[in-house]
């Protein structure tokens, strides 16, 4: 398939990652890799861009589910419409609209996926929240398919709706968040049913434990949102209010009202900021981690 100018696999790709270092991708700016859990079963794609063009395989009984959707994965149904003419709203916006041209927002269709590290991360840092991850996919998960090496599938749910919470603890998972990985995966099954991200949402937020920055950043990636805004996230404001304004510290309230003029794209200016590498100034040690207000 024939991709967009300057076209970034690797930002795009990336933007799955919900967690540092995240198992199920191995990302590079020519070659890339996702792994999840399909309706058909574990599967793994491989995505190879040369000059233009951008060719993919796919890996295990998941691969035919996978081969249905490469295009959306890399982000290639990304519908960029007005984007450009929002853009000129602020210079800043503007110039990295042009400098990351080819940033795209992936869709992978897989809601339990990023539900797993999106509640790894509630309240924690980022370090935190990587380490965690890696040990419960290490426990109760195992290698993709394909002959990439080191990378993961996702948990089953079901393995981790039947797993006590104090199985969580030596994993670094206190009982908050492992009761509230537990009862997501108790319904992830009406969650993978669900339409589109409004009535996901809707869903996630029903289950005690998941709150609107949860399910923002679940929606992000299983479905592609550009316009959802991850409230409640203690860096995201700092760098909205950074990057539009200049000063050092927001709120969520001034973060949506400086990303208004951006609607429907309001997430999309969000990810050029974080691939831009823009953040808010950091003051002391506690501000070098990265935590999260709430949930």
């Amino acid at each position: 398939m024939k991709v967009p100018e300057r076209y970034d696999l690797a930002g795009t790709m990336r933007g799955l990652a919900l967690v540092g270092g995240d198992p199920t991708l191995s990302v590079g700016a020519r070659t890339s890799w996702f792994a999840t859990r399909t309706p058909d079963g574990p599967g793994s794609i491989r995505f190879d861009l040369t000059g233009d063009e951008l060719t993919w395989e796919a890996f295990g009984p998941g691969a035919d589910w996978l081969l249905e959707r490469p295009d959306a994965i890399a982000g290639l149904r990304d519908d960029l419409t007005g984007f450009a003419e929002l853009a000129r709203a602020h210079p800043l916006v503007h110039r990295l609209a042009r400098e990351h041209a080819g940033l795209r927002m992936a869709t992978t269709g897989r809601v339990f996926h990023h539900l797993v590290p999106t509640i790894l991360g509630q309240k924690v840092s980022g370090k935190e929240a990587a380490h965690g991850y890696v040990r419960i996919l290490r426990k109760f998960s195992e290698p993709a398919p394909g002959p990439c090496a080191g990378l993961y599938l996702p948990p089953e749910p079901e393995v981790i709706a039947a797993t006590p919470y104090w199985a969580f603890h030596p994993l670094g998972v206190e009982q908050k968040r492992a009761d509230t990985l537990r009862r997501a995966a108790a319904q992830a099954a009406a969650l993978e049913r669900c339409a589109d991200a409004v009535s996901c949402t809707a869903r996630m937020v029903s289950i005690a434990g998941i709150g609107p920055w949860t399910a923002a950043e679940v929606t992000r990636a299983a479905y592609g949102d550009v316009d959802v805004v991850s409230v409640g996230d203690y860096n995201i404001k700092n760098t909205v209010a950074f990057a539009l304004t200049g000063a050092a510290r927001g709120t969520d309230e001034h973060m949506l009202e400086l990303l208004a003029p951006f609607a429907p794209h309001r997430g999309r200016v969000c990810a050029l900021l974080a691939r831009a590498g823009i953040a808010a100034p950091r003051f002391g040690h506690r501000m070098a981690l990265r935590s999260f207000a709430s949930f």
